[in-house]
């Protein structure tokens, strides 16, 4: 699997859930909830459900964005008790400083970024790049203008 190749130690497809919330399965999986929940779709309804999914203390953070302005809904008390949610806008790098960092970790081979792209395409085969991102085949694709 993609993912455990970057650190990830473990994944829930939601259609595999039944009835059961995604956060009760992450409660469940984790033993009361995850220390970091990540949203990266934009939609105001996965950011609850990952809050929901952390555990005291737990961060939620928030990568995707939510353009239609849906207003977030948590329970005031989980706030008391220690559970944040924090934005991330580009990974909340100081590009100054930190992209010549990645440059040189990605030149050094610390950085492994070649292992996120899935596909390469034309720029005539371009559908097919939507394609694989529809049937969530792709990570990243690569779409060459003249090849």
């Amino acid at each position: 699997m993609t993912a455990k190749r970057f650190g990830v130690t473990d994944v829930i497809n939601p259609k595999e859930c039944g009835d059961i919330k995604v956060s009760q399965v992450v409660k469940e999986l984790t033993d009361g909830g995850a220390d970091s929940c990540f949203e990266c779709v934009g939609l105001a309804s996965l950011v609850e459900e990952a809050f929901e999914s952390s555990q005291e203390g737990g961060k939620t953070v928030v990568v995707g964005a939510d353009l239609s302005g849906t207003p977030l809904k948590f329970n005031f008390w989980e706030v008391l008790l220690g559970r944040s949610v924090i934005r991330s806008f580009f990974g909340g790098i100081k590009p100054k400083k930190d992209i010549p960092i990645f440059i040189q970790k990605y030149l050094d081979k610390e950085l492994r970024l070649d292992d996120f792209i899935t596909h390469e395409v034309s720029l005539q085969e371009i559908n097919k790049a939507f394609d694989y991102l529809l049937q969530g085949k792709s990570i990243r694709c690569v779409i060459w203008m003249a090849k």
